[in-house]
């Protein structure tokens, strides 16, 4: 019985070092968000800066343009339209933050500070550097979601104590969106192809049912947005803050840990390949 466990457990160890190769990762990815935390705290002025463009959505749109709407089609039924908009910012922050900062910043880190072929001559591998960043990434889009929740208590936009999970449900969606703008990060050239980040980030802030219901869109187009991963976050973290829960959100979940993880492995890969040329 002995020897089949120990057999079993080679067999396990054999195939993680398939998938994470030997010298690619040590364990110390918190050594890199150490670093990051020290870096930021004499900038934290640009770090939270994030926050405030959904709140001045929330305060124009939700408020404002709300004056004019009396109620959209929600979750479970009609919504006033400041609680529709709201968890839809809470989801946008939480993107805006990880792919942001997971791209400009790793860029300039890789082409010009040249900083991860330094932390390559340490104990650290490729994916210790993915991880990490990923991580203060989490961090920053969490710090974003934890104060704009807090707006919307303020101002009552929280209909059910499930709200509770739209926190850990937004460092969720911020750890998807910051492996996935790792990975492409890794496959940019030049500044001007940061244009390819707006062209992809603003058409999600602006048609993943943001402001408006799915309802409004032809079948095809709806068809098209139900895959997009804006649309995933802001649907979860609507459930979760007017209290419509149901085992559908786990869909959501399962789409954020399949993203999160196959940026994860793109990332690391890609680096090591930049890195180690």
């Amino acid at each position: 019985m002995t020897v089949v466990l120990d057999h079993a457990a080679k067999n396990r160890v054999g195939l993680l070092f398939r998938i994470v190769p030997p010298g690619l990762y040590a364990g110390r990815a918190h050594v890199l968000v150490e670093r990051a935390f020290l870096v930021n705290r004499r900038a934290w002025l640009s770090v939270v800066s994030g926050f405030f463009e959904p709140v001045l959505f929330l305060l124009s749109l939700g408020f404002g343009f709300g004056k004019l709407v009396a109620t959209v089609a929600g979750p479970g039924g009609p919504l006033p339209y400041a609680e529709f908009v709201a968890p839809a910012l809470l989801a946008a922050s939480a993107m805006n933050g990880a792919v942001f900062d997971t791209t400009f910043n790793l860029f300039y880190k890789i082409k010009y500070a040249r900083l991860y072929e330094a932390m390559l001559a340490t104990p650290l591998g490729p994916v210790d550097i993915a991880l990490g960043e990923a991580t203060w990434a989490l961090a920053r889009g969490g710090l974003y979601s934890a104060g704009f929740l807090a707006v919307m208590l303020g101002f009552g936009l929280v209909a059910s104590p499930w709200a509770l999970l739209a926190l850990p449900a937004c460092l969720l969606v911020a750890v998807a969106f910051a492996a996935v703008g790792m990975a492409a990060t890794t496959f940019m050239r030049s500044w001007q192809d940061f244009d390819l980040v707006q062209l992809f980030v603003l058409p999600l802030f602006l048609f993943s049912t943001t402001f408006y219901p799915l309802t409004v869109y032809p079948p095809v187009l709806q068809t098209i947005v139900q895959f997009t991963p804006l649309y995933h976050a802001v649907e979860l973290t609507r459930s979760l803050t007017t209290g419509f829960v149901g085992w559908g959100l786990l869909g959501h979940v399962g789409y954020f840990v399949v993203m999160a993880t196959i940026g994860v492995l793109v990332a690391s890969r890609r680096l090591g390949r930049l890195l180690t040329a």
